[in-house]
């Protein structure tokens, strides 16, 4: 016997529909509102199904436990640190897994921007589900969202939780876009940032990790919109920025710091990437 909600210790806020469709005609909140939140815990028996899905879109963070959801004629199973991204109107049914129901946090979402939003987070006309790399930060946003629902409805309120909505969903292409743990794309990256003051071969850095060159060349393009060589240059200067900001360093020693040994050459990467000089950086960060 499925259920939709009345769990032990659940939190569910609705926001009612004619506020809805008031806040749907007001600035920023048209962009991205969200309709609904909650927390179920150790949701036994939980299930939904929408054959023809529904006004809003919906976003499901599995914590703990187990679940599944059949979408697209497939049913995929879920897991903890996962999120599930189910696009308005796409027919779907989810539920707890028997044995370890899930135990999920969720919100409904509406508005002009979210389409956009989900394509940022690798979710088109499709259900999409996203391994988390920083669960805490994704639930942190939606236990904010139902705290602040859970106090009050007002316009205030819903534009509040909006802009908790569209940081919610911008983590959640970041952590599509983040390689995961221990893949040579990872690797690679890890390797590069912790070698800020030397210098790497892409045909050493691919065999490192296992790769060919030009696979490794197409995993940095694909993450990062540029080359290895062109992330590495952006590790040096982050760190030469950085050591700008915060100690008296000479110029010149600052990029042996990056591993340039010429202050010319260095201070031509910095210009080209920052539009001052290194000692004009500085002086404007001190003004």
């Amino acid at each position: 016997m499925e259920r939709a909600d009345g769990f032990d210790h659940q939190r569910m806020s609705v926001v009612p529909r004619p506020l809805v469709d008031s806040a749907l005609a007001r600035p920023v909140t048209r962009r991205i509102l969200v309709t609904d939140a909650g927390y179920f815990p150790h949701a036994a028996e939980h299930g939904r199904h929408r054959p023809h899905g529904a006004p809003e879109t919906i976003v499901i963070v599995c914590v703990a436990g187990r679940g599944w959801i059949d979408a697209d004629g497939t049913r995929t199973r879920i897991g903890s640190s996962t999120a599930i991204v189910i696009p308005s109107g796409m027919p779907h049914s989810y539920g707890a897994d028997l044995d370890d129901p899930w135990t999920i946090w969720w919100c409904h979402l509406r508005g002009d921007d979210v389409a956009e939003l989900l394509v940022a987070a690798g979710v088109t006309r499709h259900m999409g589900t996203i391994s988390l790399r920083a669960v805490d930060r994704v639930t942190a946003l939606l236990d904010e969202i139902a705290t602040s629902l859970e106090h009050d409805t007002t316009p205030a309120r819903l534009l509040a939780t909006s802009g908790m909505a569209w940081r919610m969903l911008t983590q959640l292409a970041v952590d599509r876009a983040l390689p995961e743990h221990g893949t040579p794309l990872e690797r690679a990256m890890r390797y590069l940032e912790e070698r800020v003051d030397g210098r790497v071969q892409v045909p050493e850095l691919a065999a490192m990790v296992g790769v060919s060159a030009s696979h490794l060349a197409s995993l940095f393009r694909d993450a990062t919109g540029g080359g290895v060589l062109a992330y590495h240059l952006a590790q040096k200067m982050a760190r030469a920025r950085r050591l700008l900001d915060t100690t008296e360093m000479p110029v010149a020693e600052i990029g042996r710091a990056v591993g340039m040994d010429d202050p010319f050459y260095f201070s031509r990467q910095f210009r080209r990437t920052h539009g001052l000089s290194p000692s004009g950086y500085r002086t404007m960060r001190q003004e």
